[in-house]
């Protein structure tokens, strides 16, 4: 019995110490299948969503998801702190030797609050190690307490320090595409600057994001679980939104050099495909088509009105349907595995952009057009 608590001890150690290196240290995607973080988000997110998709408002379900990303990481936290724990008062059951200021006889449960105490390094000394293997262990437990500490302060602000660099470039896609985001929309507005440059400056940036945004999901997997501050935002949508973009470019758009679309959609796609490998994501061939015949002939007419014409024909078609199949089926994929509605190939909703809404607009039109109102009154008195 004590046999098998040294190893059994042994190796949840082992596993929880390499699956915080890999989670926090590693800067890279892990390829093996057996991981307790994997294990953990996928018990978790799964209920999680089944609750959400109970809620009927979308602003309240994507409020109520938006709190999965945070909680995940304190409770992963939390959970690498009791495997330790746990793991080291099976050693100590194993191997160790211990007095007792009671007089009650040593067993698993005092072990396991004297394991407690010394990870969280409280000190007490009602327990106090008898062997030398035992003083071993209460000084690595300790250590390894002091070094979660470290991990949960250098931890968390790299966390949102990702996050917070992600979400700047989304908050600028509402002026530059809409809310919810679409290509028409955003080649639509970029067509009606003056600069012929507008486009590639703005495809070469989103190029730079999409690179960051592969580098810090791959290192901390954690950040495809946070939300935007809008509900009507992602970063999967503005990925998927780039995306359309730079195929229409390439493939129907006329009189335009596709040069910088080429690589702004490659690097997107890029990260696109790896990242839906880190959600394991998984091909569905009954999605449902996110262009259609009438979206597409919408978008030429509202392309046409800025003095954009689009290619028309058989084989620009087809062009532009292999180049959406290199990277929809992944974002639909991601989508469905993260719960984050994709964005319409184009808006026909009169939906306002998120920097036209506010909660005060209602109140200051209704004083603006009584003020103007008055002031009629006056000019129709003194005229009388």
């Amino acid at each position: 019995m004590h046999l098998f608590a040294l190893i059994a001890g042994a190796i949840i150690v082992f596993a929880v110490l390499l699956d915080a290196f890999e989670n926090v240290v590693l800067p890279r995607r892990v390829r093996r299948q057996f991981r307790i973080t994997s294990l953990f988000y996928r018990y978790t997110w799964i209920p999680w969503t089944r609750v959400a998709s109970r809620i009927q408002s979308q602003t309240r379900r994507e409020s109520f998801l938006g709190y999965f990303g945070p909680l995940s990481l304190i409770g992963l936290l939390a959970l690498w702190a009791c495997a330790l724990i746990f793991a080291f008062t099976l050693l100590q059951y194993g191997g160790g030797e211990h007095l007792f200021t009671g007089n009650q006889p040593i067993n698993f449960r005092l072990l396991l609050y004297h394991s407690g105490e010394t990870f969280f390094t409280l000190g007490y000394g009602d327990i106090t190690p008898a062997s030398g293997f035992s003083r071993i262990l209460a000084v690595a437990e300790a250590g390894m307490g002091f070094a979660f500490l470290g991990v949960v302060i250098g931890y968390l602000p790299t966390i949102y320090s990702a996050f917070s660099r992600r979400e700047i470039e989304i908050s600028l896609l509402d002026a530059r595409a809409g809310s919810p985001p679409s290509a028409a929309e955003l080649l639509s507005r970029a067509s009606s600057s003056s600069n012929p440059q507008t486009l590639d400056e703005l495809f070469r940036g989103w190029e730079r994001w999409a690179a960051e945004v592969l580098e810090s999901h791959l290192s901390y997997p954690v950040l495809s679980f946070y939300r935007s501050q809008h509900s009507n935002q992602s970063w999967l949508g503005a990925m998927t939104v780039i995306l359309d973009a730079t195929a229409l470019v390439i493939s129907v758009l006329d009189g335009v050099d596709g040069e910088q679309a080429k690589r702004t959609f490659k690097m997107a796609r890029h990260a696109l495909v790896d990242l839906a490998q880190v959600v394991y994501a998984t091909y569905d061939a009954n999605a449902p088509e996110r262009l259609t015949p009438k979206d597409l002939a919408d978008i030429r007419t509202q392309l046409l009105a800025k003095g954009v014409r689009l290619k028309s024909g058989p084989e620009a078609e087809e062009k532009l349907h292999q180049i959406r199949m290199q990277y929809e089926p992944y974002a639909i994929g991601i989508a469905r595995n993260l719960y984050i509605s994709l964005p319409p190939w184009i808006r026909r909703d009169p939906i306002k952009d998120n920097w036209q809404a506010g909660p005060w607009d209602r109140v200051i039109q209704a004083q603006a057009l009584g003020k103007i109102m008055g002031e009629r009154r006056g000019i129709a008195d003194d005229h009388f």
